[in-house]
């Protein structure tokens, strides 16, 4: 790292996390970040507030980091920016952030493509046992392999899709690429055009989706309407050949009532890759379960996803800086 690089003052100050380890900004964009900002760490400016607070001009958010609450807004009066990584913004208050004349961007666009790759992945994965396939594989204990290990056919099911944004769409297109019947729910229809395109049928009523669906993928934004969408009454009105997906958030899903389904059988199986909290408690039932798969939150994890968030980061953060539109800014109320 370059020490003057990260503390050159004609450089516009930017608060990250940190420069290393699993809570700091990704390593290698360190030194593509310091071409074009002062970078300056919670723990630098913690340790001197009196002569950061003036200098910070924005804040990186990478993973949710720097944690972002109204003390530490209060104390930035030059703040004029929250750069955000990723499409979801449940983490940032942001009538509060609006109050205070701050501009926050994010990037929809960057992780919708490897997310909708990973829902895709846990489909499948789920729907033909690929983990606990693996594991049978691999077991010291397996002496033969059963011809009547089965798993499920993916092409011809029915998928329903809740949240019909971007992630959600390119869900459907690969879905389409499966020969999978598609239905979606979302607070919005989309044109008539884009539901033909992937062959795509509305569902106004939730309920008429989760009957007809042998997966339902959640790729729904987290909003005080949508959590806890899916929780012991829903989870009754999927088939019990139904496959639950999750790649929006984790409080989508009530745990507890998603625990006891798989438990029961009310439904066959689940995959996560998000859940409340993250990491969940080692000793937490759903962890116990064989038919669920759970990874750790990486839906927007590849070399080329990260790659083009901090370029859409730092596009945002110099048009704020330099009083131009702000690419990807999210209109606050």
């Amino acid at each position: 790292m370059s020490t003057k690089a990260a503390r050159d003052p004609a450089l516009p100050g930017v608060l990250v996390s940190g420069l290393e380890g699993p809570y700091g900004i990704c390593e290698a964009h360190v030194e593509e970040l310091q071409k074009h900002f002062t970078l300056i760490t919670m723990k630098r400016f913690l340790e001197n507030k009196t002569e950061f607070s003036q200098k910070i001009q924005a804040i990186y958010l990478w993973g949710g980091r720097p944690v972002t609450d109204r003390e530490l807004l209060l104390s930035l009066p030059c703040l004029k920016i929250i750069g955000n990584s990723g499409a979801g913004l449940d983490h940032l208050d942001l009538p509060f952030i609006a109050s205070c004349g701050v501009k926050v961007p994010h990037t929809p666009h960057a992780v919708s493509t490897p997310t909708a790759d990973l829902g895709m992945a846990l489909l499948l994965a789920s729907a033909r046992r690929v983990v606990e396939g693996c594991q049978l594989a691999v077991s010291p204990d397996t002496k033969h392999f059963s011809i009547n290990w089965l798993g499920q056919e993916v092409s011809g099911a029915t998928l329903g899709i809740i949240g019909m944004g971007t992630i959600g769409y390119k869900i459907a297109q690969r879905a389409k690429a499966f020969e999978m019947k598609i239905l979606y729910h979302n607070r919005n229809r989309r044109r008539l055009e884009e539901e033909a395109a992937v062959g795509a049928a509305y569902c106004a009523r939730l309920e008429d989706l989760l009957q007809h669906s042998d997966f339902v993928m959640l790729a729904a934004s987290l909003t005080p309407q949508t959590q806890g969408l899916m929780g012991r009454r829903e989870r009754q009105l999927m088939k019990r050949s139904a496959v639950l997906v999750n790649v929006g958030r984790g409080l989508l899903v009530d745990q507890d009532a998603l625990v006891e389904a798989l438990k029961s059988g009310v439904i066959k199986a689940a995959a996560l890759d998000v859940t409340y909290p993250e990491p969940l408690p080692r000793d937490h039932p759903l962890l116990k379960l064989k038919n669920i798969i759970v990874t750790p939150h990486i839906g927007s994890a590849t070399h080329q996803a990260k790659w083009q968030i901090m370029q859409d980061l730092v596009e945002s953060i110099l048009a704020a800086l330099h009083g131009l539109p702000v690419p990807n800014e999210v209109l606050l109320k």
